[in-house]
């Protein structure tokens, strides 16, 4: 699941957020949000619902299934 560490961190960086910030805005842990930058774990459905919500993108997108 590279492609989500990539598009995640891409994402909170283009919102200039730190993952602190990122955690605190959506009720994630800041350590998850680690691990899955890092790709060393990949975010459950519950995760990629509120990050996608958050970032107003599309699950598809946020999983890179999809370019919108």
């Amino acid at each position: 699941m590279e492609k989500i560490a990539h598009i995640l961190k891409s994402l909170r960086e283009e919102h200039g957020l730190s993952q602190a910030q990122l955690a605190k805005e959506t009720g994630l842990s800041q350590g998850a949000i680690t691990f899955w930058e890092t790709g060393k774990r990949v975010p459950n459905a519950i995760a990629v619902i509120t990050l996608a919500n958050y970032f107003d993108v599309s699950t598809d997108y946020l999983l890179g299934v999809s370019k919108d």
